[in-house]
């Protein structure tokens, strides 16, 4: 038989041959008489090869050797710390495969409701010391590692973080990841593997951050299994024609193929293994050989190029046109791929799509993955044929959304013209969608053309724009804010006609957490094992109810106790020390009150208030004589953070902090009294350091703004006391920790308006609302720390608007340092009850406590344990 080849299609991809297979990898099982019949082969043979989990030190020193010499292909004489971590992790990832295989054949056998949360970003940090936490496996692998001449702390931290992630969001994606899995929910993430992280961070010899790339898979991964035979075809560009019936046909374009990676989340102290899969893009068609062999080599990986560009980078810079295009492809592959996958995995249950809710919820982690509700729109409707109105009906039932902020500008919107040049058929059903929806609207409002115009999911400009807060929200059947005042700004503002038209029961609160076991035991193991011995409660237990915790109260009034609390925070505040000097050649006083604010830099975050006000404290102290000084209480001010590339004012922030620290230090009246630092590259790992060692921490964003926060969470648990403004989740810790243990100072939300119309309207100069603002100003604008004329654009955002109402609130935030620097000083015994009292009453904030919420109340999944 002779085949015939098409030369067009020439130098294209061999089809794949499809396989009835489940997206686990798993055959569905079969039964015979209610027994299982083994898919293949010889039960026996097959069952004799599986390994179980090594506990033994013997065991474990012969799987790293083993994958010394047969992975790596290395020996002990070439062996140095990056290669013993290689070998380490895949021995670990050998026992999480374990246990990862049988989760997910047991959810395929058994086929319960799952939940899928999808999330732009996941701020995974490292996974070493945290899967070997949660094994149980830690002490067998230190000795392990020390027999074989390694230390295991070292290879700790030869990883890199998997900075997937920006920040908070993705941190928050992180821990619920691992509450899931802990909690033994069905629950997998889904996200792109992005070839660079958010960026690595570097401070230019003026001060200024600088950028370069995070090529964290540089070194291979140990951490993902491959998937290359789980892969889906994407579409972008092209025409998308009616053939009525709500239906279209899409066709031309770029096709992109979406490769699955997987990354086992091990739940603690239970068998359950969950999945991270990302995403990467490859080219449809690949390397073409007929444009290379005309000597054309730049067309021949055109398309390659193009396709990989797709996950190069997270969150490519969206000040210009190419940026907003790429970010709006990453969304658009993501989600296609994801409820391929999902949808892929229900077939196999081979239930009716009326029924497709039952075994599906899908988590949309702010509004990035907003995309996939016209997308699951255009498979039921385009290559299901499912009536409209009954995928309508499925897809509300199957999403649930959650808004992090109330931010105007911070609410995700894309230009019609751009979704329509590269989804032209999404940007149909949004249309179509959006007229069902208005016409609801109008039967209910009849003649209220302003509500049509407020609640249209296209805002009217030039060009229009797609609010794809407002697709979010009724494409979902709940919508939740992240703290108690968030989500009443939610209700009360952005979506308020929302609210009226579906009612109050849609719109919910989940306050955010996070998991106890990295920031509790892993970051801070002194204390956790000081907790354990205390409230004599294994950590199996405690860890997973932490509730537990309140157990630590009556010994707050133990001094004995109360020395060994302390004494911990003194020596992590000593490791931190280290870190500084090793790193950064600044020596600091582990004696000083360590005072810490680390998060995104951004002006609503008011890192501005912190800095103006340690300038305040620092000429204050320059006013006073040598004998005065003497009796000030030392403070080290540490901060950390990132600002966005194309943010123009958070990276003037940076650049002033960098200077006003180095100003500072090369002042001799200023040794062992104030010392500020800047610490680079801010990340998770660093983070495990710097939160353990605080004191105070600062959560100063403006009434209003901060829609929860999750580091005010991480450094109460650590025995941090919180000095902030009433926002976000602030308030909530101070009514479980009690008020009197809180450092608060600032308006209230209420007042917020009002203030930012007065300054409109009818401004006051500084020089009148706050002489001692004033004051700092003019030493910036004098040249103290440095070109005056670098910094006036920040200083005319504080004399002229003000928006984040920094002059409101200076006054108030000084007399708050001023009860720390009290508190602190006078009795050092009281300060420490604080902190005991403080983590005592910290068991709301756990995420096992949130994603048991979600299950619950929104997934309706149960908890699932796996049987080994």
């Amino acid at each position: 038989m002779i085949t015939t080849i098409d030369p067009s299609k020439i130098g294209q991809a061999t089809p794949r041959r499809q396989h009835k297979r489940s997206a686990t990898g798993y055959l569905p099982a079969t039964l015979k008489d209610g027994k299982e019949i083994w898919p293949r082969g010889d039960e026996k043979t097959w069952k004799a090869g599986i390994r179980g989990i090594p506990t033994s030190v013997s065991d474990i020193t012969n799987a790293i050797v083993y994958h010394v010499q047969s992975t790596l292909a290395r020996q002990a004489y070439n062996l140095d710390n990056m290669g013993a971590y290689q070998a380490v992790a895949l021995s670990v990832r050998d026992d999480l495969i374990v246990k990862w295989n049988e989760t997910q054949m047991q959810y395929t056998r058994k086929q319960p409701k799952r939940a899928y949360y999808l999330s732009l970003e996941f701020l995974m940090g490292r996974t070493l010391d945290n899967a070997l936490l949660n094994l149980g496996l830690k002490q067998q692998y230190k000795t392990a590692t020390h027999k074989l001449g390694f230390n295991l702390e070292d290879l700790i931290d030869s990883e890199r973080d998997a900075a997937l992630g920006n920040g908070g969001l993705g941190r928050l994606a992180a821990c619920y990841l691992d509450s899931g899995a802990t909690m033994e929910l069905p629950l997998w993430g889904y996200g792109l593997r992005y070839h660079y992280g958010l960026f690595s961070q570097h401070i230019a010899p003026d001060g200024s951050q600088l950028e370069a790339p995070d090529p964290w898979l540089d070194t291979d991964n140990p951490w993902e299994i491959p998937r290359q035979d789980v892969t889906y075809d994407v579409r972008f560009y092209g025409h998308a024609e009616r053939i009525g019936n709500g239906k279209a046909v899409w066709t031309g374009g770029q096709e992109v193929l979406a490769v699955a990676y997987d990354v086992p989340i091990p739940g603690y102290s239970t068998n359950t293994v969950n999945n991270l899969r990302l995403w990467d893009a490859k080219p449809k068609r690949g390397f073409d050989l007929n444009s290379f062999n005309a000597g054309d080599y730049d067309r021949s990986i055109q398309e390659n190029s193009s396709a990989e560009t797709l996950t190069r980078v997270l969150y490519p810079n969206d000040n210009h046109m190419l940026g907003k295009e790429l970010r709006l492809k990453q969304q658009a592959f993501w989600c296609a791929a994801s409820l391929s996958d999902i949808i892929r995995r229900f077939k196999q249950v081979e239930k009716p799509w009326a029924e497709f809710s039952d075994y599906v919820s899908i988590q949309l982690n702010d509004t990035h993955p907003t995309i996939a509700i016209p997308e699951l729109m255009r498979i039921l409707v385009d290559e299901e044929d499912v009536p409209w109105a009954d995928a309508w009906d499925i897809t509300t039932k199957t999403f649930f959304y959650t808004n992090h902020t109330v931010l105007p500008e911070a609410l995700e919107k894309w230009a019609v013209p751009l979704i329509e040049h590269v989804l032209p058929r999404h940007l149909q059903i949004i249309y179509d969608i959006n007229m069902s929806f208005l016409q609801a609207v109008e039967r209910k409002w009849p003649n209220d053309r302003d509500r049509l115009a407020r609640m249209s999911l296209i805002q009217e400009g030039e060009p229009k724009q797609v609010r794809m807060a407002f697709l979010a929200t009724i494409g979902s059947t709940k919508v939740n804010g992240v703290a108690e005042l968030h989500s009443h700004l939610v209700r009360e503002t952005i979506l308020r006609d929302f609210v009226d038209f579906f009612g109050k029961s849609k719109f919910v609160n989940v306050t955010n957490g996070v998991t106890p076991r990295r920031w509790l035991d892993q970051c801070n193991p002194s204390l956790s094992n000081l907790i354990t011995d205390t409230i004599q409660k294994p950590k199996a237990v405690w860890l997973k109810d932490l509730t537990l915790l309140k157990g630590l109260e009556p010994f707050a009034e133990d001094p004995i106790f109360r020395k060994k609390w302390a004494l911990i925070k003194h020596n992590n505040k000593k490791h931190l020390a280290d870190y500084i000097k090793t790193h950064l050649g600044i020596t600091v006083n582990p004696a000083s009150l360590f005072d810490i604010m680390i998060k995104r830099i951004h002006e609503y975050k008011r890192q501005s208030l912190n800095l103006l006000g340690i300038i305040h404290r620092y000429l204050t102290i320059k006013a006073m004589t040598a004998a005065e000084r003497k009796k000030i209480n030392p403070r080290v001010v540490i901060f950390g953070g990132k600002a966005a590339p194309g943010y123009f004012m958070a990276k003037l922030i940076i650049r002033l902090i960098v200077n006003v620290a180095r100003a500072i230090d090369a002042d001799p009246d200023m040794k062992d009294i104030l010392t500020v630092v800047f610490v680079p590259d801010y990340s998770v790992s660093l983070a495990e350091i710097l939160i353990p060692a605080s004191d105070v921490s600062q959560h100063i964003s403006t009434a209003g703004t901060e829609a929860s926060g999750t580091s005010n969470m991480k450094f109460c648990l650590n025995g941090g006391l919180l000095l902030g403004t009433v926002d976000g989740a602030n308030i909530e810790i101070a009514e479980e920790v009690d008020s009197n243990n809180v450092f608060f100072f600032g308006h209230l939300t209420d007042a917020v308006e009002d203030l930012r119309h007065q300054h409109k309207y009818h401004p006051i100069a500084v020089d009148e609302r706050s002489p001692a603002l004033a004051a700092v100003l003019k030493e910036i604008e004098g040249g103290r720390f440095g070109d005056a004329s670098v910094y006036q654009p920040f200083v005319d955002t504080i004399r002229t608007g003000d928006y984040y109402l920094v002059t409101d609130d200076f006054d108030s935030y000084v007399e708050a340092n001023k009860m720390v620097d009290d508190a602190y000083v006078k009795d050092p015994e009281e300060w420490t009850k604080k902190t005991i009292l403080t983590v005592s009453r910290m068991g709301k904030f756990s995420s096992d406590r949130a994603i048991m919420t979600y299950a619950e109340e929104f997934w309706n999944i149960e908890q699932f344990p796996i049987k080994m």
